[in-house]
């Protein structure tokens, strides 16, 4: 199976955020990837902090259930089973040697945040790079701050 993805509201910065999309490609049960900047973006003379939100969408397959109506009518259904979830990714991105363990994870979001010191060729005082990358699945209720989801 192919990993789709959109990067069309990405500005493509972000060398983790690449990491992470190599690595989503080569896992079985995702099928599409949707990468953002997220609007917490910013840039000073003393560090750079870069925001990118990954949307996920799982693969599925259908699964026959079987039931009986007015408690003797067999019946079958077909029902579409997704074939991973947030947390099957967690144990898959936390087992990946170029990725690790996520910095916080919850129900509905993994979230990375990286750090390194940037010194640019000739100069001699340099800049801290700061990557956060949140994943979600696509398709969920947007998280709000202070609400809850329900």
């Amino acid at each position: 199976m192919v990993m789709e993805l959109d990067a069309s509201g990405w500005s493509g910065e972000g060398e983790f955020t690449r990491r992470l999309i190599a690595v989503l490609d080569t896992v079985s049960g995702v099928s599409f990837v949707k990468v953002e900047d997220a609007p917490a973006s910013r840039a000073d003379a003393a560090f750079s902090f870069i925001s990118n939100e990954l949307f996920v969408r799982f693969a599925s397959a259908p699964r026959v259930v079987r039931a009986r109506k007015l408690g003797f009518i067999p019946t079958a259904s077909l029902v579409e089973e997704k074939l991973m979830t947030l947390t099957a990714l967690e144990s898959t991105l936390s087992a990946a040697a170029d990725v690790g363990p996520p910095d916080y994870s919850d129900d509905g979001m993994l979230q990375y945040l990286r750090s390194e010191r940037i010194v640019p060729a000739y100069q001699t005082r340099g800049y801290k790079l700061i990557e956060l990358i949140r994943i979600y699945e696509a398709g969920t209720q947007p998280r709000r701050d202070g609400q809850e989801n329900h």
